[in-house]
């Protein structure tokens, strides 16, 4: 199998307005995608953020409580993940920089050497305490604001100290109250990533068959782009647990969560191996390598297989017949994977038949089954030395 695929240059001009189209248009869908799953946490530093000014400013009576608002939102956060230890760790930061700021103005006033002394000492005590980076930003900050734009506090440092404890309590109870589902999330992220694996995968598949290296590439830069929703994934399950332990609304999300949290791993491991797999068609591509149309038919399989299992993600927990099918179809692409369909295939046709198999047990694992079943499923790549050849 030969070719020389359409090279980028060689696009009219209609073709790459299509392109810049589809471009922007994909752009937009995840900037959309981006502000729907971030759309609650908004909600909740805008509800945190007036409730602690509330508290701080109408309950205890505290004139202008500044870090009361502040440490809510931060405690809360938008990323969905290590909430409490973020808020535990801002209520500290907050704490030493303002006693600290306070000290430094009433003693010492402000001036030049007065803000690099105060910042330097706040963040030693800070690293001394606990060596966390949001302790020594936020004390930081905090110093910097009370040395420089604040007046002295009538209760010394100790009333600002107390809108940050009000802010980080306000922050943890309303991720409690207002919860984001700890398990939908992290599945529709998952989710969202299958669908950009199955995708590029279908246009390597387009991009083999038609020897057009355009088309792998653009499906390689897709699949390059996932890593940030990975480490997304990853943070959200974090977020997850804490919100599975403070909120009394999911305390039986937990054994969900754990299943979900086991995919983590094999769903990073494929999309590696998908990148492998486009950098090894790419180069087969552009070096008009010799290969087995079979194999192009494997990788379309397998981008079906890797749609199925996405659908598998969005289903109902525990829905026995969307986990079997799954499991099914990746089978079949596990039986069609035989070695023969490199036999005397260059050496990255072998990387793109090694890589289909790696993905299939990786798949294989986001379904629920262990690494060693997976691996038994795969054809031997060496027959046995007790099993003579097939006629």
């Amino acid at each position: 199998m030969r070719g020389g695929g359409p090279a980028t240059g060689g696009l009219d001009l209609n073709s790459r307005v299509d392109v810049a189209r589809t471009s922007s248009v994909d752009r937009l869908r995840r900037s959309w995608r981006r502000l729907r799953l971030s759309a609650l946490p908004i909600v909740q530093c805008a509800l945190g953020a007036a409730l602690a000014w509330f508290i701080a400013h109408n309950v205890i009576g505290h004139v202008q409580p500044f870090f009361a608002p502040t440490a809510a939102v931060v405690s809360i956060g938008i990323s969905f993940g290590a909430r409490l230890r973020r808020s535990v760790e801002l209520v500290v930061g907050v704490a030493v920089g303002i006693g600290i700021g306070d000290l430094f103005i009433t003693r010492a006033g402000t001036g030049v050497w007065q803000i690099a002394l105060v910042v330097a000492v706040a963040m030693a005590a800070t690293v001394f305490l606990d060596g966390g980076s949001i302790i020594s930003m936020q004390a930081a900050s905090s110093a910097v604001l009370v040395a420089t734009l604040l007046p002295p506090s009538a209760g010394g440092g100790f009333s600002r100290m107390i809108d940050a404890l009000v802010g980080g309590l306000v922050g943890v109870v309303v991720v409690a109250s207002i919860p984001l589902h700890p398990v939908r999330r992290a599945r529709d992220q998952a989710a969202e990533v299958l669908a950009v694996m199955g995708k590029s995968l279908t246009g390597c598949a387009d991009g083999l068959l038609e020897q057009d290296p355009d088309k792998i590439r653009t499906a390689l830069e897709a699949a390059r782009a996932t890593q940030p929703q990975i480490d997304g994934l990853r943070s959200t399950l974090e977020g997850g647990r804490e919100i599975s332990r403070i909120s009394p609304l999911y305390w039986n999300s937990r054994t969900r969560l754990d299943r979900i949290t086991a995919t983590a791993d094999p769903l990073d491991n494929a999309v590696r191996n998908t990148r492998v797999l486009l950098r090894r068609s790419l180069t087969l591509v552009q070096d008009e390598e010799i290969l087995d149309p079979r194999l192009i038919e494997v990788v379309e399989q397998l981008a079906q297989g890797v749609d199925v299992v996405r659908k598998m993600m969005l289903a109902d927990p525990g829905d026995q017949p969307d986990q079997a099918e799954a499991a099914r179809v990746l089978r079949s692409v596990a039986k069609n994977a035989r070695p023969e369909l490199v036999t005397g295939a260059g050496l990255s046709a072998h990387v793109v038949f090694a890589q289909v198999r790696s993905m299939v047990v990786d798949l294989m694992q986001v379904c629920g089954m262990q690494r060693i079943s997976a691996m038994a499923l795969l054809p031997p790549t060496v027959p046995h030395p007790h099993v003579p050849p097939a006629e």
